[in-house]
C-alpha cells in the first residue's frame, strides 16, 4: 500500500492445521478485527479458524488484551525457532497495545506507534525540507515562484487516466522480469491491476491468498509518469506482491508458520514490509536505468515527442532528478503526524505545514492529511519512510554483491525491526 482495507479471506485450498501458538494467534487476531475493522489486512489461513470467530460472541477489549499476554508468555516453551520466537513476540506487543487502546487503557500516540511497530520514529528536521525544495527549484524550469513551476511542470507528466492501463502492463511486465531474475518467483504466483477512486490512499495491494494479489491504484489525483514506476514497485514486485506470494510459499506451505496467512495492519511486520516494498525499485530499476525506462513511460503514456527524441530524453532526465529530491519531500508525512498528535496542532496547520514545508499542492495535502487522520492509519504513517530508512541501512552494511541476497531475507524471512538494527 502506498500511502481501509477490508480483510481479504481467499485462497479456499487445503491447508495445514496450525499449532497452537499459530491457532492462538490467529484468533486472537481475528477477534480484535471486530474491534478494529481493517486490522486484518488479509487472510488465508484455515476457513474453520475464521468462521469459528463469526459464529461466536465478540470478546471484550480487555479479555483480548489479557489474551495477547498469555500467548505472549507461552513462547518460551513452545516455539523453538529463535527468529519465529522473536517474530510472534513484537507482532503479540503490537496486538496488547490496539486491544488496550480499545478498552480504554491506551498510551500517548508516540509510545503506541512505538510498541505497534517495535520501532520509535523521529522527526525529521525541516532544513532536509528545505534542502530538497532547494535542489528541485533549481531544476524546474520557467520562472516565478516554485509551487505555480512545480505545478506547471506536474501538468506536463500527467497520464491520461484512459492511457494508465498500457503504462502500468509495461512497468508489472518489466519488474516482474526483473524481480524473477534476482529473487526468482514462487510457483503460479499472479496479480491484477485495477483502476478506483474515493480511497485514502494512492494505491494498494490485497493479498487473497493462492499467491494471487490484486492491485488497486486510485486516480483520485493525478497519476504522474516520474512517480508511476515506484508505486508499481512497491505494490508488485518486488514489494507486496512478491513478499506475501514468497512468504505464503516459504513460511506457510513449506515451513508450515500458519501465523503468516494472516496480515495484521499496524505491527511490525508492516515496517518491514512497507520498507521492503519502497525500497525494492533501486533493484528493479536501478539508478542508471531510470531515464531509459521514463522515455518508455513518457512514450507509453502519450507524452513524448517522437519527432524529437532528445527533447524527450531531456525530460526524462529531469524528472529522474527531481523525483530523487521529491522522495525526500514525501517524507513529511511523519512529522505532520507527529503535529496532528502530540503537538495537537489543527486541520489548517498541518495542512498549512504540507504546503508550506512539504510543498505539497493544496489537494495532495488534503488527500495526505485524509490518510494521517484516519482511525486506522494515523498510526500507520511511519512506516514508510521509517522502514525504508531502516532497511536501507541494513542492506548497505554489506557489501554490493551481498544485497540482492539480503534483500531476499527480506522476502522470503520472518524479519523483525530488531533484527535488522543489530549489525550482522
Amino acid at each position: 500500500m502506498t500511502d481501509e482495507r477490508v480483510p481479504a479471506v481467499g485462497g479456499q485450498r487445503t491447508v495445514p492445521a496450525p499449532d497452537p501458538i499459530a491457532r492462538d494467534y490467529i484468533l486472537l487476531a481475528l477477534r480484535l478485527d471486530q474491534h478494529i475493522p481493517g486490522l486484518v489486512d488479509g487472510y488465508f489461513g484455515p476457513a474453520a479458524l475464521k468462521a469459528q470467530v463469526d459464529m461466536e460472541q465478540p470478546r471484550s477489549a480487555v479479555r483480548l488484551r489479557d489474551d495477547a499476554a498469555a500467548l505472549r508468555a507461552r513462547l518460551d516453551a513452545e516455539v523453538s525457532d529463535p527468529d519465529r520466537r522473536a517474530y510472534l513476540d513484537v507482532q503479540l506487543v503490537a496486538l496488547e497495545t490496539q486491544a488496550a487502546d480499545v478498552a480504554g487503557d491506551g498510551l500517548p500516540y508516540l509510545d503506541h506507534v512505538s510498541r505497534c511497530f517495535d520501532h520509535t520514529p523521529a522527526w525529521i528536521p525541516d532544513d532536509r525540507f528545505e534542502e530538497a525544495a532547494t535542489s528541485i527549484d533549481e531544476l524546474l524550469p520557467g520562472d516565478g515562484g516554485l509551487d505555480d513551476r512545480l505545478a506547471a511542470w506536474d501538468n506536463t507528466l500527467e497520464i491520461p487516466v484512459d492511457r494508465l492501463p498500457a503504462v502500468l502492463d509495461l512497468l508489472v511486465g518489466r519488474f516482474r522480469a526483473a524481480a524473477a531474475n534476482l529473487f526468482g518467483l514462487p510457483d503460479r504466483e499472479d496479480l491484477r491491476v485495477s483502476l478506483v477512486r474515493g480511497q485514502p490512499w494512492s494505491a494498494y495491494n490485497w493479498f487473497d491468498g493462492g499467491r494471487r494479489s490484486r492491485i488497486d491504484v486510485n486516480t483520485d489525483l493525478p497519476t504522474l509518469a516520474s512517480r508511476l514506476p515506484g508505486t508499481v514497485a512497491h505494490e508488485t514486485y518486488p514489494g507486496h506482491h512478491l513478499e506475501h506470494a514468497t512468504k505464503e510459499a516459504q513460511l506457510v506451505d513449506r515451513l508450515g508458520r500458519l501465523e503468516s496467512s494472516i496480515l495484521l495492519i499496524n505491527t511490525p511486520e508492516c515496517l518491514i514490509s512497507e520498507g521492503l516494498a519502497d525500497l525494492g525499485e533501486r533493484f528493479v530499476a536501478p539508478a542508471d536505468e531510470r531515464v531509459d525506462l521514463l522515455v518508455e513511460v513518457f512514450e507509453r503514456a502519450g507524452l513524448a515527442d517522437a519527432s524529437d527524441a532528445p527533447s524527450t530524453r531531456a525530460t526524462a532526465e529531469r524528472a529522474a532528478a527531481i523525483e530523487r529530491h521529491r522522495a525526500t519531500l514525501g517524507t513529511i508525512g511523519g512529522n505532520v503526524a507527529l503535529l496532528r498528535h502530540v503537538e495537537g496542532r489543527s486541520h489548517d496547520e498541518a495542512v498549512a505545514y504540507f504546503r508550506d514545508v512539504g510543498r505539497a499542492s493544496q489537494a495532495r495535502a488534503e488527500k495526505r492529511l485524509e490518510f494521517i487522520e484516519h482511525p486506522l492509519w494515523r498510526t500507520y504513517i511511519f512506516v514508510y519512510a521509517e522502514g525504508e530508512a531502516l532497511l536501507e541501512r541494513w542492506i548497505d552494511a554489506v557489501p554490493e554483491s551481498e544485497r540482492v541476497a539480503r534483500f531476499g531475507r527480506l522476502l522470503r524471512e520472518q524479519v523483525t525491526p530488531a533484527s535488522v538494527r543489530s549489525p550482522g
